[in-house]
Order: structure tokens, then C-alpha cells, then sequence
């Protein structure tokens, strides 16, 4: 979704909030980038107020970063506070599951299935936005299942940031098989219904795309815009 297409009236700062964050995400509005309400607001063919909102919201999520009379500016990858950010989806995304595969119905492994063939045909054409959104359904559904709206708020909370990087990286972190396959081994296992291995399991992944990333941050392979 383009950050230059008009908004609608409906829900301002939700469809704004929406836009930047999407625009964020995709590198479109990079690193260290300064940006000014007023100029996204005539970008979006809009009031400044809206965008004032979503940019507060943003920050609360730690996308924006702000000094009051000084900048407003997109917040920078930092390792830090990638691996916190990882260290607290890792442990959510394992209690999701914990508390989900009992629960879990035939219905709910079929759609993971589903969302991992959807995911597998995405990085096949290497479609990094597919196949983000076809790993946010597939995690979705244990979250779901897991029936803690704290729990699925936070995560929703913490994702742009590690998406970030996904989507910068696609091909290094998810062009492999190897995301595929964990994805099928979690399905089988949470079908055993043995939640415990199943959280081992997801926790591991976690612990590997971590891995992954820190070596980006040796390598430097984030290089940071300019903050003029």
C-alpha cells in the first residue's frame, strides 16, 4: 500500500498508523530518516492530526523516535533492542503454544498447513511481503487458540521491529527450507498434543533466527541513514 495513495476518513489515524508502519517496515521510510507531521500529512492529503497520533503510537511501539523540538526521526536497527524484542517473542511464542496445543483442533493444524504451503509458494517467488504474511497466520493460529489477549497484543506490538529485518534480509533469514520444515515439524508435533516439545521446538527456531541476525549486525550488513 503506497504512502503517497490519499487516506479514506475512515479511522484516521488507524489507516495512518497503519500506512507508516507498513512503510517502515518495508525500508521505504529507512533508518535514522527524519520525518515532519506536516509533510507526511500533505503526502496523505491529510490534517496533521492523525499523523501526530500515529507517530505517538509509533513511538510507543518503538519504530519513531522523538526529541521534543529537535526531530522526530525513524528509529535506528539496533542489535539491542532487536534481541530484546526477540527474547520476548521467543518466550511468548512458546507459552502460546504451550497453553494452545491442548486445545488445538483439526481445523486449527489444517490451517497451519495451509498458511505453510502458502509461505513455502512465497519464498519460492521470493515475495517478502507474502511470505511475511504467511508466517504472521501460521504463528497466529497457536496465539489465537491460546486465548490471552495480553499475550497476542504484545506480540502484535513487537513484530514491526523484527519484520524490519526480515524484510530487508528476506533471502538470508527465510529463503531457506529450513523455516519450511520447522513449520511442518511444530504442525506434527503439536498434532501429538505434547505441548511441552512442542514450545522446545519453537523456542529453538526463535534461538536460530536470532543467531541469524547477530551475524548481520557483525557482518554490517544494516547500514543506518543519515540523520540530516
Amino acid at each position: 500500500m503506497s504512502l503517497d495513495r490519499p487516506v479514506s476518513r475512515r479511522l484516521l489515524s488507524d489507516e495512518v498508523f497503519d500506512r507508516l508502519r507498513d512503510s517502515i517496515v518495508r525500508g521505504e521510510l529507512v533508518p535514522g530518516e527524519k520525518v515532519k507531521d506536516g509533510e507526511l500529512a500533505e503526502r496523505l492529503g491529510l490534517s496533521r492530526t492523525p499523523v501526530r497520533e500515529a507517530l505517538a503510537r509509533l513511538a510507543d511501539i518503538g519504530l519513531v523516535e522523538a526529541k521534543p523540538g529537535v526531530y522526530t526521526r525513524i528509529t535506528t536497527l539496533n542489535r539491542r533492542d532487536v534481541e530484546k524484542a526477540l527474547a520476548v517473542l521467543r518466550a511468548l511464542d512458546q507459552l502460546a503454544i504451550e497453553t494452545a496445543v491442548p486445545v488445538m483442533t483439526e481445523q486449527d493444524l489444517q490451517r497451519m498447513r495451509e498458511a505453510n504451503r502458502d509461505f513455502e509458494r512465497a519464498v519460492s517467488a521470493n515475495d517478502t511481503p507474502a511470505a511475511l504474511a504467511a508466517d504472521d497466520r501460521f504463528h497466529a493460529i497457536p496465539i489465537t487458540a491460546a486465548d490471552n489477549p495480553v499475550l497476542s497484543g504484545i506480540v502484535e506490538q513487537l513484530h514491526p521491529q523484527i519484520h524490519r529485518i526480515l524484510y530487508r534480509k528476506f533471502s538470508t533469514l527465510l529463503g531457506g527450507r529450513n523455516t519450511i520444515e520447522h513449520h511442518d515439524a511444530l504442525i506434527d508435533v503439536c498434532a501429538s498434543k505434547d505441548a511441552r516439545a512442542a514450545a522446545e521446538l519453537s523456542g529453538h527456531h526463535w534461538s536460530e533466527l536470532g543467531g541469524h541476525i547477530n551475524k548481520l549486525f557483525d557482518t554490517n550488513q544494516f547500514t543506518q541513514a543519515g540523520t540530516g
